[in-house]
């Protein structure tokens, strides 16, 4: 007999027959319209068949008249495997309240991003947003439409010609266009240009003030360079000084060099710690045991799980313990007298900006001593020395 459709679905029996009128019994089912298939003997009074779960019942009255009897041998289809899963409480109840949490958790708003704003600090973005409902563990049914966030937005937030309000999945970005509004140039008070060190002038050029001073002019730190005061005593104005000054100043160094220098380099053997962290804590995993190394630096990484955008409190942590070695090396006088030379040029330009001009070097004091070059260095350098200094006002003017 031809297999019914989606038998796995309807689910079925396996079911052995006995009795003296097996084949009266077969005969009865097809002439009852029960559909019946694989039918095969199992011996002289036995048979074995496969027939679907709903026409089971309608078997009674054809065995009780043919005085056959029936067992089922095995059970297939959704609906046995689906009784069997109900049996386990524990697992259904976990798996319903699993796609429930995971149904909530998708229904919030977990990450709010704000773009596009260069003068409107995040944090005014985030206020006003908030007073719209929108922050992280909102429901997202709860939200306005988006056309009508983006309006209230705008008309919270001076200073924008327009907000955007998007949402994707569980991420609310908020755009910003902020209004184009020209920038007012700072106030500032009038006042001079002074000299922050002595030194002789080699540059000076007034943009705004009345230079005081010339090219090789000696100054010594606190001169007026370019004055604020424009006019005479009768008739003055006092205004910001703008120009630039340059000019040669002596710097002298004391600088100490060992002619032995040691240096730790790694030798490539390590070990290998790793914890699992929650909040604050770490649960050592793997890695226990003594560090067989003298000496070691160790190296920690932490990779955190994340959400979207946002870090959870649960991450995952390595540590290397790496095993490091000294190796010494010894360098010449003149190598040493080098490297400090060098190292007092990185911090002179360092302190004194980049634009600064060596001219020249002198080496006053020279020894060696203790394993150490001792030198003291005389530079001469050309660099910026003009500062601003406010103008003050006495009484009565």
């Amino acid at each position: 007999m031809k297999i019914p459709t989606m038998i796995n679905l309807r689910g079925y029996l396996t079911l052995t027959v006995r009795g003296e009128q097996v084949e009266a019994f077969i005969n009865a089912t097809a002439e009852a319209g029960i559909p019946v298939w694989d039918v095969k003997k199992t011996g002289a009074s036995s048979a074995e068949l496969k027939l679907l779960l709903k026409d089971f019942r309608g078997l009674r009255p054809l065995l009780r008249r043919t005085g056959c009897l029936t067992r089922i041998k095995e059970r297939h289809g959704a609906p046995f495997k689906l009784n069997r899963l109900l049996k386990r409480k524990a697992f259904v109840s976990g798996v319903v309240l699993f796609f429930a949490i995971l149904m909530a958790l998708s229904s919030m708003i977990w990450d709010v991003e704000v773009v596009g704003n260069e003068t409107i600090p995040s944090e005014d973005v985030m206020d006003a947003a908030k007073q719209e409902g929108i922050y992280p563990y909102q429901w997202i049914f709860r939200l306005d439409s988006m056309d009508k966030l983006s309006a209230n937005l705008t008309a919270r937030l001076k200073g924008t010609s327009w907000v955007g309000v998007e949402r994707s999945g569980t991420q609310i970005r908020i755009q910003l266009v902020e209004a184009s509004v020209p920038k007012k140039p700072p106030l500032q008070s009038p006042r001079h240009l002074i000299s922050m060190r002595d030194a002789v002038v080699t540059h000076i050029y007034a943009e705004k003030g009345v230079p005081k001073v010339g090219v090789n002019t000696r100054v010594k730190k606190g001169d007026v360079l370019i004055s604020g005061v424009l006019g005479d005593e009768e008739h003055s104005e006092r205004v910001v000084a703008k120009g630039e000054v340059k000019g040669l100043v002596w710097h002298e160094y004391d600088i100490e060099v060992p002619l032995v220098k040691t240096h730790k380099i790694y030798t490539g053997e390590g070990k290998k710690r790793s914890y699992l962290v929650f909040g604050d804590r770490a649960v050592q995993l793997w890695g226990y045991g003594d560090i067989p190394f003298s000496q070691q630096e160790t190296l920690t990484y932490y990779d955190p799980l994340t959400w979207r955008t946002r870090a959870l409190p649960i991450g995952w942590m390595t540590e290397k313990v790496m095993e490091v070695s000294e190796v010494k090396r010894t360098i010449s006088e003149e190598q040493a007298r080098r490297e400090g030379i060098e190292g007092a040029r990185r911090d002179i330009l360092a302190k004194y900006g980049a634009d600064s001009r060596f001219v020249s070097q002198k080496i006053l004091h020279d020894k060696k001593e203790n394993g150490k070059v001792y030198m003291k260095v005389l530079f001469e350098v050309e660099e910026t020395i003009a500062k601003e200094l406010p103008i003050v006002y006495n009484q009565g003017e």
